[in-house]
């Protein structure tokens, strides 16, 4: 490399509808390692943002939701082997971010691709582990399908920037919703290279929406708002939950809280029942 060349530095943007824009605030903000050394200035989303990534999310949900299971699996699958090409950056990313030695960001970062393949193997198996045939008395086929609640605001786990965050948007996508993920805010930039990783993946625009900047500014507009149709309040600080909650009554939106955060753990179907609607259809028994 010449001696008089300058690097080419990064601008953390926000992914919104597939496209990666400034904040319409102009705003910016100072992300550190864990040490407290500077490491980049990250995009710092309006209100504005959150309501345009709602409208991204909410278009794109209707061809999400009706791609087969199997299709939506693949696509999942595809999103792991991209990551695991850019293995080397997002192990960087982690330990900057974590502060944790290469031996064991190397580890958060073969968890959280191992979790993509985990949730893609279950999209096309959901319907027949939380559906059904119902008994019923009379000449009637009487079915429990699960259906896609719709578009889901996610605020991502604080303290765990690549795990907790593939652990909370990958049960999302599985089950065929979309999703406005506001990113941890102080340890912002797997995120953003994640967002990356989807936009040339085969996940389509609008699917995945990502904010970075503040919880406390974005989260009550997620949460208020009326073409929301869930929350996860996962990355939110306890005191601030029943505000949330308060919030989100107001079109009956459904406010998922885990009771345990061990993203290490297997993770189980907690996360992939919180975003289905169990519909019942009835229909005519032939002759």
């Amino acid at each position: 490399m010449p001696a008089d060349r300058l690097e080419v530095r990064k601008t953390y943007k926000l992914y919104i509808g597939g496209a990666f824009p400034r904040s319409e605030s102009g705003r910016s903000y100072v992300v550190t390692t864990e040490g407290g050394k500077f490491l980049a200035n990250a995009a710092q989303a309006s209100r504005k943002d959150a309501r345009d990534a709602v409208v991204a999310a909410r278009r794109a949900f209707l061809s999400w939701s009706t791609i087969t299971a199997y299709n939506r699996g693949q696509i999942l699958y595809r999103v792991a082997e991209l990551m695991e090409g850019r293995r080397p950056q997002f192990v960087s990313e982690v330990a900057d971010a974590e502060g944790l030695g290469s031996a064991a960001a190397q580890e958060v970062v073969s968890a959280s691709i191992d979790r993509w393949v985990w949730y893609a193997g279950w999209t096309d198996k959901i319907a027949q582990v939380l559906g059904g045939a119902n008994p019923v008395a009379g000449p009637y086929f009487d079915f429990s399908v699960p259906e896609p609640t719709g578009v889901v605001a996610v605020v991502a786990p604080q303290d765990s920037s690549l795990l907790g965050l593939v652990s909370v948007v990958a049960p999302v996508m599985a089950t065929g919703c979309t999703a406005v993920v506001v990113a941890s805010e102080t340890r912002p930039v797997p995120a953003v290279t994640l967002s990356e990783v989807l936009a040339t993946s085969d996940v389509p625009g609008g699917v995945v929406n990502v904010l970075t900047g503040r919880v406390a500014e974005l989260a009550p507009v997620l949460a208020a708002h009326m073409d929301v149709n869930a929350i996860d309040v996962t990355g939110v600080a306890l005191a601030d939950v029943a505000e949330l909650q308060q919030a989100g009554a107001d079109n009956v939106k459904r406010v998922f809280w885990p009771a345990v955060l061990d993203w290490a753990s297997d993770p189980g179907l907690e996360r992939l029942k919180a975003f289905l609607e169990i519909k019942t259809v009835w229909h005519p028994m032939g002759v």
